[in-house]
């Protein structure tokens, strides 16, 4: 690559290279380099304009003030001058060239040389988190005899009532983000149109107070629009069967005060406009496409019913979640209900349309190639603007971290490595033809700090596939637990590592969402799938011996370690007994336990690379609440894990939430 342009992408963090997962270097073609320089508002298409980017980019003062100062609590730093620094309760502190170590934790401003900028403080680690186990589940696959064709709030907080009376201390969600409100509805909870706000879609229609309000007469025609469960989630036929009753009884409700909440305000307007416009405001008429336009306030002013609607079912949301924190609180669970954070937003959803000045547009967030995604990914989702976050102050960031932690006891960080960089595909490349961006990773894990010290809640991020060093160190310095999956817990040799050489601060799993289920890998149901998707690089022979081989490797590591007997070829029910059992055996401090595996299910709820042409995020489980609860596998389950693991007391709050 010309010398000038990898200069140029290095000053605004485009990596120009990368080491896969097999440890090899791999160059990023100029092309992609330029693109990704573009999406950051950075001129590259020609040597001229590569000279005049970085004259631009020259070195910048060290000693001048960044666009936000982040500090860590105990530290000092030294300012280019005296100044002022007004603390988030409205004091006053004046401070003479250096930043105290004294500073309370939170957000600040800071007047010094000329200028007045955020100042964060955020704390050095958060509390060790405890040692316990739970449940990991795909809250749309949950159902019941109550559940309208998907799982639902009502489900959450029964299944989180019974999973903590049977030893469990979490239950970890998929993400519970909004999706836009014109069909056809979003069926990924990783691609949502807000992180922000939640999806109604998991509302229990008649767990609410309107419902109770109502006539007989309302309510049996409420209840007369309840779905059955299907083979694969309906969500379209949910979402219209939901939306239908609940406009029936929102004259039973009372009013919600949009003055309270803007953001709320701000979202209820783009649901409002996304029902008469499409879930894509990039398509809307010009002169929707700033939210502050006069042309939106006046669709706001006449689509005043539809706003207070939408607003309406975020309270609800609200409320059922404070439902399930609750029964978690009432259970015992030492963690409680553990949301999930989506790495990205769909650019043209709500978020896109509210955030778009922090927000890099044209981006495609994905990944690159890896050991079951051989062909990269494409996630096509947005990105933070990692110059323009900074010179926000972060606060799009903040405000989003908050209003996930108001009901959570943990917080998943999906891909947590986009903290520090985030795989970038320009437009018009594939997945595998993009590149890393850097992100100043102190700042955003710093402020997730704070935010879920504030919220009194533990912070998992998911540091699996290509990730660097730093990411695991980072996450281990601040307290942050990391992720280990039986399937990558393997030595340089392909085999398995035994359980007790595990790390400690970590979520411990047999697989992922994105991965084979237990029964999957061991039937070889991922590679007869992805062969018949042409998903695989390899001829499927090969890949078939490859999963044979791995099946052989990990009931060697199980027997070594006394989890499994010495027979010839063991009962499939009996290996995932023992794949629990190695996590039993860890000295890892969270671990989770999915469904999809003690059920026997060997379909994994996604398969990346695919959209339509598999029913990604659409299997229910194969049994009820009702079901799972009398299901002998998962009360053996249960028993295993609560034996390895005492429950301890939930900590308190470190302190209280400004969210």
């Amino acid at each position: 690559m010309n010398r000038r342009l990898a200069a140029l992408a290095k000053a605004h963090g485009v990596s120009t290279w990368y080491e896969d997962w097999r440890h090899r270097r791999v160059e990023i073609a100029p092309e992609t380099v330029v693109g990704v320089l573009g999406l950051l508002g950075v001129d590259a298409t020609t040597p001229a304009a590569v000279a005049d980017a970085l004259a631009a980019a020259r070195p910048v003062d060290p000693e001048a003030l960044p666009d936000t100062v982040v500090l860590t609590e105990g530290a000092t730093r030294v300012l280019p001058g005296p100044g002022v620094v007004t603390l988030e309760d409205g004091g006053r502190r004046p401070v003479d060239g250096e930043l105290p170590a004294d500073l309370p934790l939170g957000w600040h401003r800071l007047a010094c040389a000329n200028r007045e900028v955020t100042l964060v403080v955020v704390p050095r680690r958060l509390p060790v988190p405890p040692r316990t186990w739970g449940w990991m589940l795909q809250l749309y696959a949950l159902t019941s005899e109550r559940s309208w064709g998907m799982g639902d709030l009502g489900d959450l907080a029964e299944f989180t009532d019974w999973a903590g009376a049977t030893g469990a201390g979490l239950v970890l969600l998929n993400p519970l983000h909004a999706v836009g409100p014109a069909h056809p509805v979003a069926a990924s909870p990783y691609s949502p149109a807000s992180r922000r706000f939640v999806n109604p879609l998991y509302l229990r229609v008649t767990d609410t107070a309107a419902y109770r309000a109502a006539d007989p007469a309302t309510r049996a025609v409420v209840d007369a629009l309840r779905p059955d469960r299907g083979d694969l989630i309906d969500y379209d036929a949910v979402w219209t069967a939901k939306r239908h009753a609940l406009e029936l009884l929102h004259p039973y409700a009372g009013p919600v005060d949009l003055a309270a909440d803007p953001a709320l305000t701000a979202f209820a307007t783009w649901c409002a406009l996304a029902e008469r416009h499409g879930n894509d405001w990039r398509a809307w008429p010009a002169e929707l496409h700033d939210p502050d336009s006069p042309a939106v306030a006046e669709q706001r002013r006449g689509l005043a019913d539809r706003v207070a609607f939408h607003a309406w079912l975020q309270q609800l949301c609200d409320e059922q979640l404070d439902a399930v924190t609750a029964a978690a609180r009432a259970a015992g669970m030492p963690v409680g209900v553990v949301h999930d954070l989506a790495v990205g937003i769909d650019p043209g959803g709500a978020d896109g349309w509210q955030l778009a000045d922090v927000l890099a547009q044209g981006v495609r967030v994905g990944a690159p190639p890896d050991d079951f995604n051989q062909l990269g990914q494409d996630w096509g989702l947005a990105a933070w603007r990692p110059d323009r976050l900074a010179a926000a102050g972060y606060a799009a960031y903040r405000d989003m971290l908050r209003r996930t932690l108001r009901h959570a006891g943990g917080l998943r960080v999906d891909h947590v490595a986009g903290l520090w960089r985030l795989w970038w595909v320009p437009p018009g490349a594939g997945a595998a033809e993009g590149t890393y961006v850097r992100y100043d990773a102190e700042a955003m894990l710093g402020i997730l700090a704070l935010e879920a010290q504030r919220a009194g809640a533990v912070v998992v991020g998911e540091d699996l596939g290509t990730v660097q060093p730093a990411v695991t160190r980072g996450l281990r310095r601040r307290n942050m637990l990391g992720s280990t999956v039986l399937w990558f817990a393997r030595d340089e040799a392909g085999g398995f590592v035994p359980p007790a050489r595990w790390p400690r601060n970590a979520l411990a799993t047999v697989s992922t969402h994105d991965l084979p289920t237990a029964p999957g890998f061991l039937s070889g149901e991922h590679v007869r799938v992805r062969a018949e998707l042409k998903l695989l690089s390899t001829d499927v022979a090969v890949e078939r011996d490859r999963a044979q081989a791995d099946r052989n490797e990990l009931l060697a590591m199980l027997r070594a370690e006394g989890l499994l007997p010495h027979t010839d070829e063991p009962d499939d029910d009996e290996v995932v007994v023992a794949m629990h059992a190695a996590l039993a055996a860890s000295p890892t401090r969270l671990l989770g336990v999915s469904l999809y595996d003690v059920l026997g299910e060997l379909r994994q709820p996604n398969m990346p690379g695919t959209v339509d042409e598999y029913p990604n995020w659409r299997l229910p489980l194969p049994a009820t609440v009702a079901q799972i609860r009398a299901d002998p596998r998962v009360a053996r389950i249960a028993e295993l894990l609560t034996a390895a693991r005492a429950r301890p007391a939930r900590p308190s709050p470190a302190g209280p939430s400004t969210g």
